[in-house]
């Protein structure tokens, strides 16, 4: 039974996976940390991380880059694994994280769910193929209106995605109303469409001389990022020290 605290419980992701792991008979949420304790849970939530004083197994973060400290802090010192599913981090708090790895296990991923994490793998046999004989690459990514950081977490893991597959040759664009010039072999756009209660959909086109070839990816639920937030916790819980991807979960 993996034991789970939930960092940002009482959010919109945080009640998706309570729910998830209330029927999961292999986990089980045994603390919540949010800013606001407004609900009954069923189990008991701590305003501030650093006074939880429950045992735990693992931690999955779906709360605020400003609570990554905190976080990183606790991991540390109690020794809990944790699963960081928060976007819209910085350089230095990536390089922060990478830091905290050498100390506990750390799973990070900018997208949860199974298709895109396969999708990650296939968009990069599709470059070495497409890019090399001169296709150019674009990203469009979806997501309801409520959502602050642009381009998605997600959007930017596919753009390293094809990155690394092109031994990082390229750069990034993200805005062209700047720039009136026509776009250079060696770039990778990244555009970003918020509005209503678009989930999320993500669209990676490579548009060569008369033909398009598009892979996309359409999540119509965040059940799906909770799902893999939990499988992720149940595989983390007990490793070592060290970075872990969504890939290694996948991989078993």
């Amino acid at each position: 039974m993996t034991k789970i605290i939930m960092n940002g419980c009482n959010g919109h992701m945080g009640q998706v996976i309570s729910g998830l792991v209330k029927n999961d008979p292999n986990a089980q949420m045994v603390a919540g940390i949010d800013m606001i304790d407004n609900r009954d849970n069923g189990y008991p939530v701590f305003t501030n991380i650093a006074d939880c004083d429950v045992e735990a197994d693992v931690i999955i973060d779906f709360s605020s880059p400003k609570a990554l400290d905190g976080l990183l802090k606790y991991s540390i010192e109690k020794q809990v694994p944790v699963v960081l599913c928060t976007t819209g981090l910085s350089e230095d708090q990536l390089v922060q994280i990478e830091e905290a790895s050498k100390q506990v296990a750390v799973l990070k991923s900018a997208n949860m769910s199974l298709g895109i994490n396969t999708l990650l793998k296939l968009i990069q046999d599709a470059a070495k193929v497409l890019a090399t004989a001169g296709f150019d690459m674009e990203i469009v990514e979806k997501h309801h209106k409520l959502k602050k950081d642009a381009p998605s977490g997600t959007a930017l893991a596919l753009a390293d995605s094809l990155n690394e597959a092109m031994d990082h040759q390229y750069h990034y664009v993200y805005d062209r109303s700047q720039d009136l010039n026509p776009r250079d072999d060696k770039e990778i756009g990244l555009s970003a469409v918020r509005g209503g209660t678009i989930v999320g959909e993500h669209d990676v086109i490579f548009a060569g001389p008369d033909e398009v070839i598009t892979f996309q990816h359409t999540a119509y639920s965040k059940a799906v990022f909770g799902k893999g937030a939990v499988e992720a916790a149940k595989y983390l819980a007990g490793k070592p020290a060290g970075y872990y991807h969504m890939s290694d979960v996948i991989e078993g």
